[in-house]
């Protein structure tokens, strides 16, 4: 069963007082291709995100979002105790060099340069967050691959419809091209028959016979409708077979329009042409639709 390339999953989970979530969008694309948004706590998994993602997906543009929603300041901020205490020290002797007294604001101090860093995260903190990030992650894109995958249902019952319509058109060709040549034989004749009836001269059969033979050859599309039946078949078979079935359906699909383009340069009949501007109608809406196919 084919999946499409759109789709959408969340997740939510916490670490260290931390809650998070995670979206992961997907839209069509020809290749695949990662958009990862992370914060600055969790940017040192990009590497490790975009592989997780490259395993689980082989098409399509992919929207990676982590956002913090929860947060302690002790997981974002740490206060340089150290630098804070020096600092009160050095004010402390410049007041008394001065002959001044008071008190600190603590919220003045925190805004000096080097009192309040961002955590940089140690090893232990590092890996457990890797842990959390990644399984959340996966359940995000495990329930992006089962939207996806509903998707591609809809998409291949759609597809099938398209490939009956031009299996039913193929089978009128078919009938109607044995029958073409005999109407060409007949009317090759009457025309003979008329044109030297007035030089009362007698039509050679074998003459007439080559004309029609070479008509009959040039005119033949017994090959293009075998093959055609061959592309229809395989198409199918990808659709049922292979979840990542894309760029084989866009190929075998070129093919199609090919076989049915060489049907059309072939013959004169009213009736095949019709059948095979009906054919191209729907060759280049399953063209349209497997556009969506991962």
């Amino acid at each position: 069963m084919i999946n499409s390339m759109t789709g959408y999953g969340q997740a939510k989970g916490e670490i260290k007082g931390a809650v998070f979530t995670v979206e992961v969008k997907t839209v069509n694309n020809r290749y695949f291709k990662t958009v990862i948004k992370l914060p600055e706590l969790f940017a040192f998994l990009e590497g490790d995100i975009e592989k997780l993602l490259r395993k689980n997906l082989s098409r399509g543009t992919v929207n990676y979002v982590l956002r913090l929603k929860e947060m302690s300041m002790n997981i974002l901020f740490d206060i340089d105790e150290k630098a804070l205490q020096e600092m009160v020290e050095k004010l402390n002797r410049a007041g008394a060099a001065a002959g001044l007294q008071g008190s600190f604001d603590i919220g003045n101090l925190l805004s000096l340069p080097g009192i309040v860093r961002p955590v940089s995260p140690d090893e232990e903190m590092t890996e457990q967050i890797k842990e959390a990030v990644t399984a959340v992650s996966r359940e995000a894109i495990d329930k992006l691959r089962k939207m996806r995958s509903t998707e591609g249902s809809y998409l291949e019952e759609e597809l099938r419809e398209y490939c009956a319509a031009i299996e039913k058109d193929l089978e009128q060709i078919s009938v109607r091209s044995t029958d073409v040549v005999k109407e060409y034989a007949k009317k090759l004749k009457l025309r003979a028959d008329l044109l030297l009836a007035e030089a009362k001269l007698k039509l050679d059969e074998e003459t007439l016979a080559r004309e029609v033979a070479v008509y009959a050859d040039r005119s033949d599309i017994s090959e293009e409708i075998s093959r055609m039946d061959s592309h229809l078949q395989q198409f199918l078979q990808s659709c049922q077979e292979n979840e990542q079935a894309g760029r084989r359906l866009d190929f075998i699909s070129q093919e199609m329009l090919r076989e049915t383009n060489t049907i059309a340069s072939k013959t004169s009949d009213c009736e095949i042409t019709r059948c095979v501007v009906d054919m191209k109608c729907m060759i280049e809406r399953i063209k349209e639709q497997i556009q969506n196919v991962e």
